[in-house]
Formats: structure tokens, sequence, C-alpha cells
């Protein structure tokens, strides 16, 4: 097979790699994005060199007048460079062997069959040549365009070997099959159980990595039941595992939450949710295996799964790496506060309750209220219908209430410095009564958020605790 190699870049690799007497491959997923027709725009180019890479990177770099130079990783023998968006990378041809304590492989030089022979799946091993004579050939040992036409994932070698030496290769041929929408050779499935705790030598990060792109496809669902399927998600993640199941007392039951959150996530993933969005899908439930309890007459119970959840979400963050900063309190907000609008929506909606949910979700209640539409999984269209309409009144009294009060990221109208400057007292109890006055007259809709109705209220409520002004306040300013 032949394939057109187009453009400035390729141009300059074959005329260096010929002029240099070497040998030169496009390599990996490029060439198997481009016989899926996928959008290859400023997709990361892989180049395997037989001789030296990162000389080959140099030269190339000169030619293309990068003036930024090679970014080189030694200790791989890898090199990259940047041109017009993409990244090109240079590695030369190698062998690799392993020990089983770990997945760094002790390398050595090798020719592009051992380098072919080394790749994770027969769908990356792909190569073009670079070389004059024959550029654009495709190279395809293991039958790799046979697999991309049956949306099948198998490993060049035998699978037990590839999965047992490098282990992040399970979690990678989840993460493909989640991508491309292809299932996984039985015989890599099968060697997937058989390894899947080859997984404890793989770092959290690079594990985390993986699921965080699975995550990301347009099905989530599709590689977290594989994951689960094949053995790897309780490696990980046990308390995703632990959603999972239905049971039953006296012949009542409750839904399966592992179900249920998948269901919810690509609820998400349809409307484009982003990575932190989807994780605080994930999480929303998390909480309700150890919150479950049967009462007699009433059923299945998950009182406080919300809180007990949103302590879980740090505990898993650490575990799996992720950020810890505002992203993980982002996270645990909606956790915490995902049935407020449920509740909402079942009820009269009142002022109080929403200026209440406003004042807890601040600049998260648009990603709240998405989160909490995509709940609603139930198969009865006319209950999902009831739902939706009246979260439609929800967000109509948001807006409303929003507009008129502005209590999103709230700002007292009276700070403490200055009740203590107008009561000349120090900081202390009485300080954290007054402010927290305002701030429940406010929500309640007693006094609105402006600091011409907030001083009389203070004034009166100090006297109910037996303070009197001894300074002035401030006017409020001319727009209240």
């Amino acid at each position: 097979m032949y394939i057109d190699l187009k453009g400035e870049i390729f141009s300059v690799l074959s005329e260096v790699i010929e002029n240099e007497g070497c040998e030169g491959y496009v390599i990996g997923g490029y060439v198997r994005d481009l016989l899926m027709e996928r959008d290859t725009q400023n997709r990361d180019i892989d180049i395997v060199v037989v001789g030296d890479g990162i000389s080959i990177a140099k030269k190339v770099a000169s030619r293309l007048g990068i003036k930024r130079g090679v970014v080189i990783y030694r200790r791989y023998g890898t090199a990259m460079i940047k041109h017009a968006g993409t990244e090109i990378e240079f590695v030369g041809a190698r062998k690799e062997s392993y020990t089983p304590d770990s997945r760094n492989p002790s390398v050595s030089k090798g020719t592009l069959e051992d380098d072919q022979n080394r790749r994770d799946f027969t769908i990356n091993a792909l190569a073009i040549s670079l070389n004059r004579k024959e550029k654009g050939s495709l190279l395809d040992p293991f039958n790799g365009v046979d697999h991309i036409r049956e949306k099948v994932i198998k490993t060049p070698l035998d699978p037990v070997t590839t999965f047992s030496d490098d282990p992040l290769r399970m979690m990678r041929a989840v993460r493909f099959a989640a991508q491309l929408d292809f299932k996984i050779d039985k015989g890599c499935a099968d060697a997937i159980k058989a390894n899947s705790h080859r997984l404890s030598i793989v770092s959290a990060e690079r594990i985390t990595a993986e699921f965080n792109k699975i995550v990301m496809c347009d099905t989530p669902s599709h590689g977290i039941e594989l994951l689960e399927q094949l053995g790897l998600l309780e490696r990980f993640f046990p308390e995703l595992i632990a959603l999972k199941g239905s049971d039953m007392v006296e012949g009542r039951g409750h839904k399966d939450n592992f179900a249920h959150t998948l269901e919810v996530l690509d609820n998400i993933a349809q409307k484009g949710g982003d990575l932190w969005l989807r994780w605080a899908t994930l999480l929303h439930d998390i909480g309700k295996p150890r919150s479950k309890r049967f009462q007699e007459g009433i059923g299945w119970t998950f009182h406080g799964h919300d809180h007990l959840g949103m302590k879980m979400v740090p505990v898993i963050f650490r575990r799996l790496k992720l950020p810890l900063g505002e992203r993980m309190r982002y996270v645990q907000n909606l956790v915490r506060l995902h049935l407020r609008p449920i509740v909402l929506s079942q009820e009269e909606v009142t002022d109080s309750a929403v200026r209440r949910l406003l004042f807890d979700a601040g600049n998260d209640i648009d990603d709240l209220m998405r989160l909490c539409e995509a709940d609603i999984t139930s198969k009865n269209e006319t209950k999902v219908i009831k739902y939706l309409k009246n979260f439609g009144l929800v967000r109509e009294k948001l807006k409303e209430i929003e507009e008129k009060d502005a209590i999103r990221n709230f700002q007292p109208p009276v700070t403490g410095e200055e009740i203590m400057r107008i009561f000349d007292i120090g900081p202390g109890r009485k300080v954290g009564i007054l402010k927290n006055s305002i701030k429940e007259a406010i929500l309640d809709g007693i006094i609105g958020n402006r600091r011409d109705e907030a001083l009389p209220y203070l004034i009166e409520k100090a006297g109910e605790i037996g303070l009197e002004p001894v300074n002035q306040p401030e006017p409020p300013s001319s727009d209240q």
C-alpha cells in the first residue's frame, strides 16, 4: 500500500534522511489516524530512525529554521521538535527487555522490525517509509490495516508477555477501544484478566492519565465498563466498583448505582462536559455504598451520601494523584450540592431556597444544574418530562434572583472590619453573630443585598445583643 505524505515536514524529513544515508519511518498513531481518515492536523508525529534519532532531529530542526532547537531526552534516546503547531518526536530504532518488577525496559539499538515488535498494538505498529526510493510505502508486518477494518485491538506479539512486560498497556488497550469504538481481541482480553494484578507496578500518575482519556471519550461508559469487566478498575478505583449491584430485602431493591453513574456520565459527555465536571459526575453518588440502609416500611435509603461523598473526594484525589487545589474543591462542591436542585425541582421553588443555593454554589451553579439534569435517568418518560420542566422553573428562578440580588459569589455589604469600627469592638463572637445575621436576612429576603438596607438592620440586631454604635458608618454609595 502507498500513502502520499504531503507537506513541508515530510519533504524535509525525507531529504535529511536521504542525505544522512540512514532509514527513517513515520510510525504509530499518526499513521493509524491517517488510515482511519481521522483528523491529523496538529497531531503529534513519531519518527523512528534506524540510526541516531537525536542527530536527525537536530538536522531537521536546522533545515526547518526552528530557532528554539531540539528538546533532548537522553535517558530515552529521544528528541522532540515543534513546527507549525505539531510535535515531532524522533527515536532510534530499538529493542526492549523487561524485568518482572518494573515497566521501564532496558534498551538497545535495533532494526525497524525490532521497533515494530516492541509497539503496544498492531494498529500502532504501522509504519510509512520516508526513504526516497520507497517513500510512502506502508509497512504492516502484523496486519494492522486488517485490524483497523475489523475494529479490533490486538498486540503484535504474545499478549501475555506484552501486558506483563508493561502493564500500562492494559489501560491503553481499553483507552484505544473506547476512543476508537473498537473491541479488544479475546486473547488480549484474557491476557489482561490474567495480568490485572501487574497494574500495581504502574505509577498512579500514569494510570490516571489513561483513565482521564477514557473519561473524556464520547461514550465514557464503554471504556469504564471494559475496565470493570477486565479486572482493572478494582485495582485503582475500588470506590467506583463498590457502587455495583442491587440488594434486595423484603422484595424491595434499589437501582444499580454503578450503571446509573455511567449513564449520567454519558449524559454529561453528550453535552461536552469538561474533565472536572465529568469527575464530579463520576463521584456524585460515591457515598451511597457507605450510607445505604434498609428501613422498615420505607425501603432503601442513602441519607447523607452527598456529604459523605464530599469527604471521600480528597481521599480519592490524593490516591490517584489528581490536583488537590481549586479543581478538587470544585468537584467537592458539586458532590456536596448535587441533591439540592433536585429537591427544589420536586417542591415549590421559594426565593429563599434559590438564594441559598446560589450562595452555596457560587460560580459552580451552571455546572451543578447540568449535572442534576443529567442525573435524571428514570425509564418513566412522564417523570423525566416533569422533572425537566421543573428544572426549567428552577433555572428561571435562579436567573431572576441573581439579577435582582447578586447572590452568586456573595460579598457582605458590611464587612467584619467595619462592624468592629462602628461599635468599637475587637474581633470575636459578636462580630460573627452580626455578620451572620446580615447574611441570613439577605438569603431569607428580609433585606436586599444592599448596603442601604444592611446598615439599619445591623444597628437593630446589634441593639439586641447590647451594642450601640460608637462611630458613624460610612454612608451608602450613590448607586444604591
